[in-house]
């Protein structure tokens, strides 16, 4: 299955964005996941989706689902109505953070479709092939119960990417795939050296595209 394999461009933090850029294309990545902000002519790739934070905008862009607190179900169905063609990212943490969830989201913003993060996924002990019907773009990462992110080769990671693109192939998926580790040490998620992660990771999905 030929889908583009881009990186998002946290894995190369905390460089400025261009040289991100520069080394995502040495890498041999296709496309590069930025800030909403950035101008995609400064950029020696092209942007796969961008991101907007903390809320969403109108079009194509995603925003992280906010985290869980008393009021931000409503927040944030507000918000996505108010953003159609945005992309939901749900993560363990937030107020969407299940398939059930995002079901129940969906069914509140008329449109919604999702960023679906498969290390996310992972973490809250979900199957992401649950939420692929659901998906406009999907990034790559292993995790498990309990761990947004993990090595390629840790034999406690759950996801199948076999399975995922596989299941993508059936759906006649028209999106792009990205591949995100990231080092963000003051929100629970270190790690020592994303790129080298995120490089063993396409390494290892590549095969699967063919």
């Amino acid at each position: 299955m030929a889908i583009p394999l881009g990186v998002v461009d946290i894995v190369y933090a905390p460089r400025p964005v261009e040289e991100r850029a520069d080394l995502a294309a040495s890498d041999g990545f296709e496309h590069i996941d930025v800030l909403v902000d950035v101008d995609p002519a400064a950029l020696a790739l092209p942007v796969g989706c961008p991101t907007a934070f903390p809320q969403p905008r109108p079009g194509w862009c995603s925003t992280p689902a906010p985290r869980a607190g008393p009021g931000m179900w409503e927040r944030t169905v507000a918000w996505f109505r108010n953003a159609p063609g945005a992309l939901l990212e749900p993560w363990a943490g937030a107020v969407v953070n299940s398939a059930e969830t995002c079901r129940a989201m969906i069914g509140e913003v008329p449109g919604l479709r999702l960023l679906v993060d498969t290390g996310h996924v992972a973490d809250w002990g979900g199957d992401p092939l649950e939420l692929l019907p659901h998906a406009d773009h999907v990034q790559l990462r292993q995790g498990r119960p309990g761990a947004t992110q993990v090595h390629a080769d840790d034999p406690a990671g759950v996801v199948d990417f076999a399975a995922v693109v596989a299941r993508l192939d059936e759906l006649g998926y028209r999106g792009r795939l990205s591949v995100e580790y990231f080092d963000l040490p003051d929100l629970g998620w270190s790690l020592a050296d994303p790129r080298a992660w995120a490089l063993d990771l396409a390494a290892r999905v590549r095969p699967l595209l063919c």
